[in-house]
């Protein structure tokens, strides 16, 4: 399996990293094909800020050549006193030509519920950025919140789980047993007896049945696609956006002694069907670029994102509690999952052959 030596202070880092609190860059990076390998840039950091990509490569950091680095090397290379600065040089679409870009370490505290806001007022919309030590609860609470501003008349929820690189396991089981009652969430299988484990969803607790639709993108990995896989394997949802990142192994961390840790890779994870993530990931339901298509003098179409147009509008950072979520106009995968919302009531009248009456009936019963 693969594996990597914690020194204490790497070892100390990681238990911070999953309370929502360090120093560095904002990336979260794993090895895919033998080369050092973004998974996505955490929202508000000097990475994203600085454009970095899910799937650019990292091929050198400050001029160290990253072939063959160990990922706890690479992270301890990145990270750093709050105001210095590293470059990394960066690979992005094959055949280009490596870059550089360098930034200056922040630290870095992420907030993993963000943005939650009501849309026409029946709509609810969050979004995660990670799953860290309280996510569960904080999602959990921020649904809520949304509830009571509705008047608990809310009709359809967005989960958008984008960019969101993923983080502690127990998080993601909890997050989705929010929305499922009862049955299989997640199980890992492993080579010993001990890596097999199985994760059931409870009843208690869980939420209203209200249609539901899962955003997600090529940053969405680990426990991202754990969600997404159950919910969509449930039927519970509709997974919208581009294909996930394939982020599906177990890593367990086994203290030597008093003052350092071995991190193996021992397990994957599999969906409730039993799909592994590994190297594939979740493929949406319904795929939705998030780009805007331009046309060349040829005819030939080409994709380009938002981001990267001249002018373009800034997305709103509103907090918790803001009117509308952030960005919808220019944000097209946003937009088709509220459309998707506002027609699933119309079709499901259809679907199961309701009357005129029983139409009109049901627009006048009061909402639960």
């Amino acid at each position: 399996p693969h594996s990597a030596y914690l020194t204490p202070e790497l070892y100390r880092e990681l238990q911070v990293e999953t309370r929502g609190s360090f120093g560095g860059l904002g990336i979260e990076i794993t090895i895919r094909d033998d080369m050092l390998t973004i998974i996505a840039p955490l929202e508000g950091t000097p990475a994203d800020r600085a454009g970095i990509r899910p799937r650019d490569r990292i091929l050198k950091i400050d001029g160290a050549v990253t072939k063959g680095m160990s990922l706890m090397k690479a992270v301890s290379l990145m990270r750093g006193p709050k105001g210095t600065k590293v470059t990394l040089t960066l690979g992005r679409d094959e055949g280009g030509l490596p870059f550089d870009v360098t930034m200056t370490r922040e630290v870095i505290t992420v907030r993993s519920v963000r943005d939650a806001a009501l849309h026409d007022g029946r709509y609810g919309y969050v979004r995660l950025t990670q799953f860290q030590e309280g996510t569960a609860r904080e999602l959990r609470e921020s649904l809520e919140g949304l509830d009571a501003e509705a008047g608990n008349a809310i009709e359809g929820l967005v989960l958008d789980l984008r960019h969101n690189p993923g983080g502690l396991l127990n998080q993601a089981v909890k997050v989705t047993d929010l929305f499922i009652d009862a049955g299989l969430i997640v199980y890992t299988d492993g080579r010993i007896e001990s890596q097999k484990q199985r994760y059931l969803a409870h009843g208690e607790g869980t939420r209203e049945n209200r249609p539901m639709v899962v955003l997600v993108d090529e940053g969405s990995a680990s426990a991202s696609e754990i969600v997404a896989g159950a919910l969509q394997d449930h039927k519970r949802a509709v997974i919208l956006g581009t294909p996930t990142f394939g982020k599906g192994s177990v890593q367990t961390i086994l203290p030597l002694d008093g003052s350092s840790a071995l991190r193996l890779t021992t397990a994957r994870y599999y969906t409730p069907s039993g799909r592994s993530i590994q190297a594939t990931g979740i493929q949406p339901d319904v795929r939705v670029e998030p780009t805007v298509l331009l046309a060349r003098a040829d005819g030939d179409r080409f994709q380009l994102r938002e981001s990267e147009l001249p002018g373009h509008i800034e997305a709103d950072q509103g907090a918790v509690g803001s009117d509308a979520p952030a960005g919808i106009a220019d944000d097209p995968q946003l937009e088709r999952a509220l459309d998707l919302l506002k027609t699933w009531k119309v079709f499901s009248r259809y679907r199961h052959g309701a009357s005129a009456e029983q139409q009109a009936a049901a627009e006048t019963e009061p909402r639960q």
